[in-house]
C-alpha cells in the first residue's frame, strides 16, 4: 500500500508548480501542469473582452500549444488506477477547452450574433473553464505529499468526486455551446437561413460534444 501511494504522488504531484524538464519524453506530471496553466491563460484571456477578434486570436494561440500537451497525455497508458482516473480528469479539462475553442471559432464568423453576445459568450466559457480548473487546483491536496494522512478509500473518494464534478462542467459547457447555436439557428429560422447555419456548425451526429 505504502508503494502504490509513493508511485500515486510521483506520477501526479503536477501541482508542485517545475515544468521544466523536457515534455517530449511524455512525462505525465509536467503534461498535466500544462493543461493546467494553458487553461487558467485561455479564461483569463477570454474573459477580456474589449477587442473579442484579437482576444480570440492569442486564445487560438494558446489552445494550440495547449493541445500538443493534451494529445501527448493521452498517449500515456501506463499508469496505477489512481493516477488514470486523475489523468482523465486533467484530460476533460482539455475537453472543455477544445469545445470553446472550436465552437467559438465558428461563432466568430456567424452573422446572427452581435459584437456584445459574442463578449458575453466569451466570459462566459471563460467561466466555466475557470470553475473546472478550480476543482484540479483543490485536487492538489489529494495527490501531493500532504495528503498522505489519507487511507487509499478517501483518496479515491477524493479523486472520485473531482472526476464527476469536472465532467459535470465539460457536460454544461456541452450545453452552453448547443443552447448558443440553438440561438443562432432560431434566428436563421425567422429569415430562412437555417442552411447556412447546419452547414457552419453540422448536425447533430457531426457535433462530438
Amino acid at each position: 500500500m505504502k508503494t502504490k501511494i509513493i508511485a500515486l504522488i510521483a506520477v501526479l504531484c503536477f501541482f508542485a508548480g517545475k515544468a521544466n524538464a523536457q515534455w517530449a519524453v511524455i512525462d505525465p506530471t509536467n503534461l498535466a501542469q500544462s493543461i493546467v496553466n494553458t487553461t487558467n491563460q485561455i479564461a483569463q484571456t477570454s474573459k477580456t473582452v474589449s477587442n473579442t477578434l484579437d482576444n480570440f486570436k492569442q486564445t487560438v494561440k494558446l489552445y494550440e500549444q495547449g493541445k500538443e500537451y493534451y494529445d501527448a497525455l493521452k498517449a500515456v497508458n501506463n499508469l496505477v488506477k489512481d493516477a488514470r482516473k486523475v489523468q482523465k480528469t486533467v484530460l476533460l479539462l482539455g475537453d472543455i477547452t477544445d469545445i470553446y475553442v472550436t465552437n467559438f471559432q465558428l461563432m466568430l464568423s456567424d452573422k446572427n450574433f452581435r459584437p456584445e453576445e459574442l463578449n458575453a459568450i466569451a466570459f462566459g466559457y471563460a467561466k466555466l473553464l475557470e470553475e473546472s480548473s478550480d476543482v484540479l487546483t483543490e485536487l492538489k491536496n489529494v495527490v501531493n505529499i500532504n495528503g498522505l494522512s489519507m487511507s487509499d478509500a478517501e483518496r479515491m473518494e477524493r479523486i472520485d468526486k473531482a472526476y464527476s464534478s469536472v465532467l459535470n462542467y465539460r457536460n454544461l459547457v456541452a450545453y452552453y455551446t448547443r443552447k448558443n447555436i440553438s440561438v443562432s439557428y432560431l434566428r436563421a429560422k425567422k429569415i430562412n437561413d437555417t442552411d447556412r447555419v447546419m452547414a457552419l456548425y453540422g448536425n447533430a451526429n457531426d457535433r462530438y460534444w
